[in-house]
């Protein structure tokens, strides 16, 4: 194979990458199924309207993600288990996209009977939250619950009907346009599915 021929394949290599760029998937359904192109004029999941309270206590609604680009997760501030990794790598994102104003990310605290505005401000405070950037949200346990699992899909649960009285404690980190269309799922906790995340959340703002 000569050199010429070489320099042709890379060029159709590198012309093929350029024209026909990866793009995200959209998911429809709590199993994840990809679907590659949305339908015309047809009904499609996306996140539900909600009233939540922020660490400020201000209120938060869907209108607050409104032409951004979402990382959203579930915790609760005494976890000693998989939270603070969880958080951890919130933090990592925070400081990946801080000046990138079209980039948000949304905590829900899934015990917020104990995890009030003054606890998620201290909780905000000790972890280096950037208010701007990213909410610490908390309510009424079962619209959490019910958002979670029912919006998010954050928890796949086989077929068994979960209500607010089952505990919700999941990893993943869940990526959401800016229409509120669910785009991909990651988890929270290892390093390489994070490294994914933020090049989809890169390739998700040239849409």
């Amino acid at each position: 194979m000569n050199r010429r021929y070489l320099y042709f394949l890379l060029f159709v290599f590198l012309y093929a990458c350029k024209t026909n760029p990866r793009k995200l998937p959209y998911y429809n359904t709590s199993d994840f199924t990809p679907v590659w192109k949305l339908p015309s004029g047809g009904k499609f999941h996306t996140i539900r309207p909600f009233e939540l309270t922020d660490q400020e206590g201000k209120a938060f609604t869907e209108k607050g993600m409104d032409n951004k680009i979402c990382i959203a997760d579930f915790f609760f501030a005494s976890c000693p288990g998989i939270c603070p990794r969880m958080t951890k790598n919130m933090g990592l994102l925070q400081q990946e996209f801080l000046k990138d104003e079209h980039i948000l990310l949304l905590s829900h605290t899934v015990t917020p009977a104990q995890d009030s505005v003054p606890i998620l401000a201290k909780y905000a405070k000790q972890k280096g939250v950037d208010y701007n950037k990213w909410k610490l949200l908390t309510g009424a346990q079962n619209e959490i619950y019910d958002l979670g699992r029912r919006s998010y899909f954050v928890e796949e649960d086989l077929g068994e009907k979960r209500d607010s009285s089952v505990f919700l404690h999941t990893e993943n980190f869940v990526l959401i346009d800016k229409n509120r269309i669910i785009r991909g799922i990651y988890n929270g906790l290892d390093a390489s599915s994070i490294s994914s995340l933020m090049e989809d959340i890169k390739l998700l703002e040239q849409e």
